[in-house]
């Protein structure tokens, strides 16, 4: 029976990014891919200045992606622009198709050594509670460690507990690349405002995306936090938005036909013995804007890490670090995706955040998280005392978080 030091599940930017890093170290490792090498994803497509940061560790050169020079941001009449702050992370972005990239970030790994076997779709193979390798067809491959990578909601993630925690908010969005005559721009977009068929505003944002080559990636999200959830219809929400900025933007047809996903933000179990789930698979999606490709990138890597240090105990000193470097964070977005879900509020809080370019500058550190623990900041600080003041509104978000998701089950009920 073969048998390797990793067996790594999923080939993109989080299974990609943990092969490198432990093929780099001289560790055996397996990527298997059940597609083809640099498949396509629905995705926005952006890069933040921390993922950017995270690229650049591992090597990777993105200069031949659009830059970003910083933010756009849209809400009813008011719009600013912010310049990414720079400091702790680079000062630019960029957008770079999922297509290209995935391929580039993998042949990185391939690069230092990891084996790619794609058109392979593996599954852990259990031995009293302990993932002891995986199994792809007939053919068993004995692992260390095998790092779940394939995305959240995934088979084997599924398979091992990796599942989203059920009263947790979770996102949809759905994309489409369309030519544009202001490809070229320099800044990422968002509206907060999104005008649904009748004029109205419907409960959710608005992207676009500047690729650099004649195209944008132009999209819409919700969060299943917001009003009215249950009755959106993203093919609607999306042609509604795009007669919004398009004659803006000069846009012109589909190039292809749009794609939506589900973004789960919280999982039930991220690790255990034998097994690791890295990037969505682990549920570490941003709840501010729905970005995970930084956060897939660094947990590839810390599994990696933590793998090279100490084989047998990898599993359980993931999970401490993700508990201590990342949770406090998610869970004060997580929090605040059931306060924003609130129409006035959310005014309310958008009056607060586009008043001045200070406070624009603020927001955009807390939401796309370019805050480093080790350097305190004004904007790190808000942060924590945010989420210590909602940490006290636990009990009244379940309530009704409960409340409005017995009404949604009970529209899907009746809808059947």
């Amino acid at each position: 029976m073969e048998h390797v030091d990793v067996a790594v599940i999923g080939a993109g930017p989080a299974g990609s990014s943990a092969a490198t890093w432990l093929a780099r170290a001289g560790a055996r490792v397996v990527l298997f891919e059940k597609a083809a090498q640099g498949r396509d994803k629905s995705c926005g497509d952006g890069l933040t200045p921390r993922a950017v940061a995270e690229l650049e560790r591992l090597g990777v050169d993105i200069s031949g992606f659009h830059r970003i020079d910083g933010l756009r941001v849209q809400a009813g009449r008011t719009e600013r622009e912010v310049l990414w702050p720079g400091g702790i992370f680079p000062n630019m972005g960029a957008v770079a198709p999922r297509a290209e990239f995935d391929a580039m970030v993998l042949q990185t790994a391939i690069d230092a050594g990891a084996e790619l076997r794609d058109h392979a779709k593996a599954e852990p193979v259990l031995e009293g509670g302990r993932v002891v390798g995986v199994r792809v067809g007939a053919e068993e491959i004995r692992a260390d460690l095998v790092v779940i990578a394939s995305g959240a909601g995934s088979a084997a993630a599924k398979l091992l507990g990796a599942t989203r925690v059920e009263k947790s908010p979770f996102g949809l969005a759905i994309r489409a690349y369309v030519p544009s005559n202001r490809a070229d721009d320099r800044y990422m977009e968002a509206c907060l405002t999104v005008k649904g068929p009748d004029g109205k505003l419907v409960p959710g944002y608005g992207w676009v995306f500047p690729a650099g080559n004649g195209i944008v990636n132009v999209g819409v999200g919700a969060l299943s936090t917001m009003r009215n959830f249950s009755q959106l219809n993203l093919n609607t929400m999306l042609d509604s938005y795009m007669a919004q900025v398009g004659p803006a933007w000069g846009m012109g047809e589909f190039v292809n036909r749009p794609k939506a996903w589900r973004l789960p933000m919280h999982v039930e179990h991220r690790s255990g013995p034998g097994w690791v789930a890295v990037g969505d698979a682990a549920g570490l999606v941003n709840p501010f804007n729905g970005e995970g490709i930084d956060y897939a990138l660094e947990s590839g890597r810390h599994a990696a890490e933590l793998f090279m240090a100490s084989p047998g105990t990898a599993h359980a000193a993931y999970d401490a670090l993700l508990r201590r470097e990342y949770d406090p964070f998610f869970a004060t977005a997580r929090r605040f995706a059931w306060v924003i879900g609130r129409p006035r509020l959310l005014r309310f809080l958008l009056g607060i955040a586009l008043s001045t370019g200070f406070t624009m500058e603020l927001v955009l550190d807390i939401m796309a998280n370019l805050i480093d623990s080790e350097h305190r900041s004004l904007a790190g600080t808000l942060l924590n005392g945010g989420g210590r003041a909602l940490s006290i509104l636990d009990p009244i978000l379940m309530r009704t978080q409960e409340s409005e998701v017995s009404e949604i089950r009970a529209k899907i009920d009746a809808a059947r």
